[in-house]
């Protein structure tokens, strides 16, 4: 380990590492042997949607390490301290650097050829694609999302690949509109108007004259049938009022439909089971809830299972218990990121406290665009991507969120960021994340990346301030930022779980009060111009004066 702080000694390591449970290469050349003992660290617990959460994972032993020039041809790959590096996914293999899950020549293993007509998936010789891929040059491809083959083989898409169809990611869409205004309702004449509280409410509008019912349910279930049947384009509903729902209880929303809530719906009588939620909506498409506050002991706040082409504007959660937001993918054959990802998702503002579990979820989506999540007092992660490519996020701002856990105020999970077999630099990005107490303040874990942090302002956190597991592409501090107290930022892979940590850089932070590690070693990794005068804990190489 390479250990900066005030006595500024170096020690040259060489660690082997696992790539995707295959054995990836690091050649060393010459040096003395260094070393390090294991360290352990504390588990974690599982998440809704199989999503795993967790501490700090055993770290492994020390190798040698030296400074000589490499004895082969890197290849694609770069020479550091007198060890070839292949960056993850790939594996050195006679100088050059492959990718040991699709390469036919070399699939599970250098030298390992496929047979002819055969295609090398997962690291395994197949003699077809997978349900769901496509071959297209001798490789198995998702054309749905893929930007080299969008919709087909050899069909380029220079902007976001999404259903298929290229799309230029700086097109406007029907969404596109101005910030939405404080008074409500701001849709001066819906469709549809519901009025009342309690137990009274009117519901006028489309398709006959006043007519009332008992619950804002009953009210709103009413409201959408009165919706012309068949639409393509969306229409709306208003209620003006407040009333409440049993959290054993849902209000389904139908396709091309705009709901601003101009009042409060709050949830009793907790213990509901299943997916209930009062707004509730499951392989429908372009719905919009321009505004909505819900209150009480809801199972979930909201639900969103197979919805494409959905827009949340200003939504205000303060509750006492259960899951805030929830948006994802059906999970056939277990097939949660890949294949059938949800398409076009917009939240702009979100303010969410009180939730025992996370405050806003988000499962197999391709295509997220989040104004600010503003999470208080939450169970679980703040806001928490799974799965999740080509996400656009502006803050994310938590206080006391997952305290005593292993979540974190932003979390990424689940191969989230992974596009293909890649991680594209800036798929998921993110302008700010502020955090104060609780658990972690920034989570990657479980083969996720192609993350980048613009600015970080974290603080006193009871978990890592910072970790980076298993984590890929991935930048932190992008435009600067500070971390205070806490617990150490960490850079770290589980070992024999995913891959180990690649293509990490931490840059332009000051750190105070707490220690940057990097345990065990990844490849790739970047520490630079870091103030603050922190301990640093590093392996040979990562330290670097100026940042790439």
């Amino acid at each position: 380990m390479m250990k900066l702080g005030r006595s500024g000694r170096e020690v040259g390591v060489l660690r082997g590492v696992v790539l995707g449970g295959l054995a990836g290469l690091l050649l060393a050349c010459s040096g003395d042997v260094g070393g390090g003992a294991g360290e352990g660290g504390s588990g974690g617990q599982t998440g809704s949607g199989g999503d795993v959460g967790g501490g700090d994972m055993p770290g492994s032993g020390g190798g040698s390490g030296g400074g000589a020039a490499c004895v082969v041809s890197c290849g694609a790959g770069e020479c550091q301290q007198g060890v070839c590096v292949c960056g993850a996914p790939f594996e050195e293999c006679s100088g050059a650097c492959v990718d040991t899950a699709a390469d036919r020549e070399h699939c599970g293993g250098c030298g390992l050829a496929c047979a002819a007509g055969e295609l090398c998936v997962g690291g395994g010789c197949v003699s077809e694609c997978p349900e769901g891929l496509t071959e297209c040059s001798e490789a198995c491809v998702d054309v749905q999302t893929s930007s080299a083959h969008c919709g087909g083989c050899d069909q380029p898409c220079d902007g976001i690949c999404a259903g298929g169809t290229c799309a230029d990611d700086e097109e406007d869409d029907e969404d596109d509109e101005e910030p939405l205004p404080e008074t409500c309702p701001s849709i001066a004449n819906p469709d549809v108007r519901v009025t009342g509280s309690g137990g009274s409410w009117t519901i006028e509008g489309l398709g006959g004259g006043a007519e009332n019912r008992p619950s804002i349910k009953a009210a709103l279930e009413r409201a959408f049938a009165r919706l012309s049947s068949g639409r393509t384009s969306k229409q709306s509903v208003v209620v003006e009022g407040s009333g409440s729902v049993g959290s054993n209880e849902r209000i389904e929303l139908p396709s091309y439909t705009t709901l601003e809530l101009c009042g409060t719906i709050d949830v009793t009588n907790a213990g509901g089971s299943g997916d209930q939620a009062p707004l509730y909506a499951r392989n429908r498409q372009h719905i919009e809830i321009r505004r909505a506050t819900i209150t009480g002991a809801p199972l979930y706040t909201m639900f969103f299972r197979e919805v494409s082409d959905l827009h949340l504007g200003k939504i205000d959660i303060r509750v006492n218990s259960g899951f805030g937001i929830r948006i994802d993918n059906n999970p056939q054959s277990n097939d949660w990121g890949r294949s059938n990802r949800v398409r076009n998702i917009r939240i702009d503002d979100v303010y969410v406290s009180g939730t025992s579990n996370h405050g806003v979820e988000t499962y197999g989506v391709d295509g997220l665009t989040v104004g600010q999540v503003v999470a208080r007092n939450v169970g679980y992660a703040g806001l928490l991507l799974n799965a999740t490519i080509n996400a656009e996020v502006g803050l994310v701002d938590g206080e006391d969120v997952a305290t005593g856990q292993g979540y974190a105020v932003f979390r990424v999970a689940n191969e989230a960021g992974r596009d293909g077999a890649a991680w594209p630099a800036g798929n998921i990005h993110v302008g700010k994340v502020r955090a104060r107490r609780g658990g972690r303040g920034i989570f990657c874990v479980s083969d996720s990346g192609g993350l980048t942090v613009d600015e970080v302002d974290i603080a006193d956190t009871g978990n890592n301030a910072i970790l980076l597991e298993n984590c890929h592409q991935t930048r932190i501090g992008a435009v600067g930022g500070t971390v205070s107290g806490g617990g150490e930022v960490r850079i770290a892979h589980r070992t024999n779980e995913h891959t180990p940590s690649s293509n990490v850089t931490l840059q332009n932070l000051t750190v105070t009060g707490t220690t940057i590690r990097e345990s065990p070693c990844g490849t790739g990794i970047r520490i630079c111009n870091i103030s603050g005068n922190p301990t640093i804990d590093a392996c040979a190489g990562t330290v670097q004066a100026s940042c790439p």
